[in-house]
């Protein structure tokens, strides 16, 4: 399984949540403490919006504790919103294609965890996302082509409609091929101004998802306040030990933060 972290608040140098807390995402993917796979060496990803109409994307296939543009570009770009994902494949190529996040105009997408049996399903998802968006697709990877059904289903005009209803026909090709490995999933969707993100499994083991509710800042120019809610930080595991910055969100729980704050509300299926 993956990890990933996604940010939004008062414009930031990436480095301070990816790579200087005690539990940054650089060293989950080293050491993770709460994924199936405690190493995530498969290549990383950033994706940060800034004063352009779609966002900045780097991705690599390096190892994140061992790419030193990925310190470079960090420790010198700032951000309102930006995203990091590393790596841990379930089958596909280790090629940059392959990594998160994925990118479609003003939208990023990133995933953790894995559509089961996708060997036996993938041809028919395929044939689910629209004729349009179907070049569009460059890697090999179920979360590539979980992002463009949720382009196919509307994700323009209505994300959660759109995130319902890509879960929907994953699960019914999973059950017309008679797989019965899971789906399970933590997934992160954003346009530049709100972000999406979601815990589901269709049976068993849920990935892990956090909310902060408050941060330490670990730099003066880059204080964050999450506490008094001008930002919020949703990821995979938490950045530290203290238990009062992050509260977990339960399997099939919505989380929704923007301008607006953070909400998080159950998500029916």
């Amino acid at each position: 399984m993956c990890r990933w972290l996604a940010y939004a608040g008062p414009p930031i140098h990436l480095d301070t949540l990816l790579l200087k807390p005690e539990n940054s995402l650089t060293r989950q993917s080293l050491g993770a403490h709460e994924s199936v796979h405690v190493v995530n060496a498969d290549g990383f990803g950033i994706g940060w919006y800034a004063d352009r109409d779609h966002p900045g994307l780097y991705k690599d296939i390096l190892p994140a504790w061992n790419d030193v543009n990925l310190l470079n570009i960090s420790e010198q770009v700032k951000s309102g919103l930006f995203f990091g994902h590393v790596r841990a494949t379930t089958g596909t190529a280790v090629n940059r294609t392959n990594c998160h996040p994925f990118r479609h105009g003003k939208w990023l997408f990133m995933h953790n965890g894995e559509i089961g049996g996708f060997e036996k399903v993938r041809r028919a998802l395929a044939f689910a996302v629209a004729p349009e968006l179907y070049p569009r697709i460059q890697g090999t990877t179920d979360s590539e082509i979980f992002f463009h059904l949720l382009l196919t289903f509307g994700l323009e005009d209505d994300p959660e409609a759109a995130i319902r209803q890509a879960i929907r026909t994953i699960e019914q090709a999973q059950s017309d091929a008679g797989v019965t490995a899971p789906f399970n999933m933590t997934i992160a969707i954003s346009d530049g101004q709100t972000i999406w993100a979601m815990r589901h499994a269709s049976a068993g083991h849920v990935p892990t998802l956090y909310v902060g509710v408050g941060a330490k800042p670990h730099d003066p120019a880059d204080t964050v306040t999450v506490a008094t809610g001008t930002a919020v930080i949703i990821l995979s595991e938490p950045l530290d030990d203290d238990t009062s910055q992050w509260t977990a969100i339960e399997p099939d729980h919505l989380v929704v933060a923007g301008d607006g704050g953070v909400s998080v509300s159950p998500f029916v299926l």
